[in-house]
């Protein structure tokens, strides 16, 4: 009886799993990364000596440092977030809002906004920071 010898295996061959998990693990990121939230632009919060870190809330506007605002992500004018913000008011009273403004904004901007927040309704306004040193 005759059997053929076994053939040597070729190194590529013990190299291919690991080929396949490197790119599972980069498809695998690439997704991840893309379910991530990003800003409508660009906020620098202001830094804070505090140690709390805000809980979640329904509701979160960005300002930015040219006074550009954002409800939720998405871009609106000053008016159209007031009518929202009171729209959803109505349906659900204890509504929180988180404000992150831009470190570069003028104080007496992002007070106009949260006193404006204050008329329609709102009953608690966060106004979120970077802890100093981060």
């Amino acid at each position: 009886m005759h059997f053929d010898t076994p053939k040597p295996r070729n190194d590529d061959e013990r190299i291919l799993p690991l080929i396949n998990v490197v790119f599972l693990l980069l498809i695998f990121f690439m997704l991840a990364g893309a379910l991530t939230s990003t800003d409508p632009f660009e906020v620098e919060a202001p830094r804070s000596a505090s140690e709390s870190r805000p809980a979640d809330h329904d509701m979160l506007i960005h300002i930015g440092s040219d006074g550009a605002l954002a409800l939720d992500g998405e871009r609106v004018a000053r008016e159209a977030m007031l009518s929202a913000i009171g729209t959803r008011l109505s349906d659900a009273p204890e509504t929180r809002v988180k404000v992150k403004a831009d470190g570069g904004l003028a104080a007496r901007e992002a007070i106009a906004v949260m006193q404006d927040l204050r008329g329609v309704g709102v009953k608690r306004v966060d106004l979120l920071t970077v802890r100093e040193g981060e």
